[in-house]
């Protein structure tokens, strides 16, 4: 599905400050080159973005708004919809994988874009389990975080190994994978309670204080 004109337009947007992000670095790039290279007022700029770091992930926020329109009008069986959800995601992003590509090496540079992008996950996770809770109340709270952190991070593996270079990985490909997920209580381990398992996604290159840091910092919030 193509973007509409008003996304399509913070699309180029985003287009021209991960170019000069990649040029020039993130940290050196103003706001203001920004909008002369789009051909955009300072002003405009700061309509459609609070800052630099939302330029970068300005596609999620259509992504997520999209997700959660079609969990909200989804029928059906509700962990199908949550992978039809998770492939429509991928599906937009093949269509903008030059995009999506730049942005990869940029946020890989800048610690926190990194962090940023931890917790733009988080919220892609949230968003399908918040819906799995309201459409499956009888089934356990684990089986349903332990699937969301799945499905999620097999889209994020496919999708770093496609803007990587090292992949082809479609839609179809995607799907095939996500059928492979176990749904429901099946794979809980055998005499642990269901509130005491926490499930947590990160990169693989990301330093280990830096994963201790960010997940103790989440358990505070649980």
């Amino acid at each position: 599905m193509a973007p509409d004109d008003a996304t399509a337009r913070r699309l180029t947007v985003v287009d021209h400050a991960l170019r000069l992000f990649a040029e020039k670095g993130y940290e050196a790039t103003t706001v203001d080159e920004i909008a002369e290279a789009a051909g955009i007022s300072r002003r405009t700029f700061f309509r459609q973005f609070r800052s630099k770091e939302d330029v970068v992930f300005a596609d999620h926020e259509s992504q997520l708004a999209q997700a959660r329109a079609y969990l909200d009008a989804a029928q059906g069986d509700p962990w199908d919809a949550v992978l039809e959800a998770v492939v429509a995601v991928f599906e937009r992003f093949t269509q903008w994988r030059e995009l999506a590509a730049r942005r990869y090496q940029v946020v890989r540079q800048v610690p926190t874009l990194r962090e940023r992008e931890i917790v733009t996950v988080f919220r892609y996770e949230r968003l399908f389990t918040d819906y799995l809770r309201t459409r499956l109340r009888g089934e356990s709270d684990l089986a349903l975080v332990q699937f969301t952190a799945a499905v999620t991070a097999t889209h994020n593996y496919l999708l770093r190994r496609m803007v990587r270079g090292e992949s082809d990985a479609s839609p179809a490909d995607l799907r095939a994978a996500l059928a492979t997920v176990p749904r429901g209580d099946a794979e809980r381990p055998a005499g642990v309670p269901s509130d005491q398992l926490v499930v947590a996604v990160f990169p693989r290159d990301m330093p280990s204080r830096q994963v201790a840091d960010l997940l103790q910092r989440r358990l505070d919030t649980l």
